[in-house]
């Protein structure tokens, strides 16, 4: 056997053969094109490859400018590492290199956050390796459109919800394909952050997703700055509409930051211009969501929670904070200020969606993430639950949200973690006999 055989793996399966990495343990195989789309168009499936399919030198990722506050507080973007898109319907499948064959594995489907706007399935920061070794599950990254490409429409050259549509092609992929990769059909989880945790919620009121997943855990959604969009969005779109005949799409992206709508104007929402549209396929109108996540609760499993402090990521990050808030008086107002919005935007529309869904019947737990750090000031903020749960201390060592805490800290609150999620993805149960890490504040809700 050659060392290049030692390094790769051969999934024979019907869709293609696809080559993977093997990698300390885990076997990677990386930006599987899943769909293809022309702009503005719904995604079209993939075809079954008659060559080889092998993961690109570059990482394909959506069209999109770096956000400063992200390179600052979880680390700079290696972007010669990544290689734009426009048609970034990918994934990427990661299993245990130790497997036994006819093993049916649990798999969850990660759907990265980033406002709708930025990010992609695979990012050394959301590398899920260690998970995967330690847990024997199996982990699928998806990327899918974004900002103007995916999060923005409402008239006719322009659907709505274009970035729902791919994610939903990826899940019947991965429903499709996934039993000869070694994961269990019958046993996936959707596992979304932020934005992404938004598009898992939405995604359990779609249509055209019966069947195709079993449970969710969604993590620091902002679902308080979903409702009354409509006319924000329309007037984004409307402003926005003279890019759609541009050739070059990172030329839009430099564009519209001009146009984004004014929080002065319609509120803490236009913090996330982008996002899903009621209304318009595949989603219902804005006052059916409620009921339609009632009607939902014999399908699905919960997990749903949040970060204690999850806005201090934005109004503990600025100039202004370190200059003149920092400490006293102003520390005490800026804390609650972070209180405040943190329950306004995460804290309370988790508890209620939780609520709701466990007096119609569905099976719920409701989470919340702290730390314990005096030097920390930051908190438990928004993105802390990502290094806990992705591990990868390389990655994260330029972070500036861990900077005043031990690694140490995070690997064994982690570690725990990691175990908490897996068994909740495994049988949609969390046993009372579980070794919770001392971060984690959890409670299965009753009706």
């Amino acid at each position: 056997m050659t060392v290049q055989q030692e390094k790769t793996h051969i999934f024979q399966t019907s869709f293609g053969k696809i080559i993977a990495l093997k990698e300390n343990g885990v076997v990677r195989a990386k930006s599987i094109r899943y769909a293809r789309s022309e702009r503005f168009k719904k995604p079209i499936p993939e075809q079954l490859s008659a060559s080889e399919i092998i993961f690109p030198h570059k990482t394909p990722v959506c069209p999109q400018v770096l956000s400063p506050l992200v390179e600052k507080m979880i680390g700079p973007t290696p972007i010669e590492s990544f290689d734009p898109d426009e048609s970034t319907q990918y994934l990427s499948v990661f299993r245990p290199e130790n497997f036994t064959e006819n093993e049916k594995l649990p798999v969850i489907v990660w759907i990265h956050g980033g406002s709708h706007e930025i990010g992609c399935g695979d990012l050394p920061t959301s590398d899920p390796g260690d998970w995967v070794k330690e847990q024997q599950i199996m982990v699928v990254t998806v990327s899918y459109r974004l900002g103007l490409f995916g999060f923005l429409g409402g008239n006719g050259k322009r659907p709505p919800n274009l970035g729902l549509f791919d994610i939903i092609e990826a899940l019947k992929w991965i429903k499709n394909y996934i039993p000869e990769f070694g994961g269990d059909a019958e046993n996936i989880t959707l596992l979304g952050q932020s934005s992404g945790g938004d598009a898992i919620a939405h995604l359990m009121i779609s249509d055209g997703v019966e069947g195709l997943f079993q449970r969710v855990i969604i993590q620091s959604a902002p679902l308080g700055l979903r409702q009354n969009r409509q006319k924000m969005s329309a007037e984004f779109l409307k402003n926005t509409e003279f890019l759609s005949e541009e050739t070059d799409p990172l030329k839009m992206v430099d564009a519209y930051h001009k146009w984004v709508p004014s929080v002065v104007r319609y509120g803490l929402k236009a913090a996330m211009p982008f996002g899903t549209q009621y209304g318009f396929p595949p989603l219902c109108k804005e006052n059916e969501a409620v009921e339609r996540w009632k009607s939902a609760t014999g399908k699905y499993d919960v997990l749903i929670g949040l970060n204690n402090d999850e806005t201090a990521f934005y109004l503990k990050t600025s100039e202004a904070f370190n200059t003149y808030l920092k400490r006293g008086i102003g520390l005490k107002l800026i804390d609650k200020v972070v209180r405040k919005t943190t329950e306004l935007i995460y804290g309370k529309p988790a508890a209620e969606f939780a609520e709701n869904y466990a007096k119609a019947g569905g099976n719920v737990y409701l989470f919340r993430i702290h730390t314990e750090f005096a030097e920390n000031t930051i908190g438990a903020a928004h993105c802390i639950d990502l290094p806990l749960l992705f591990g990868n201390e390389e990655a994260w060592k330029p972070s500036g949200m861990l900077k005043d805490i031990p690694w140490k800290y995070i690997d064994e609150n982690g570690r725990k973690l990691r175990a908490v999620w897996a068994e909740f993805a495994g049988s949609g149960n969390i046993s009372t006999a579980s070794e919770l890490p001392e971060i984690l504040k959890i409670r299965k809700i009753i009706r």
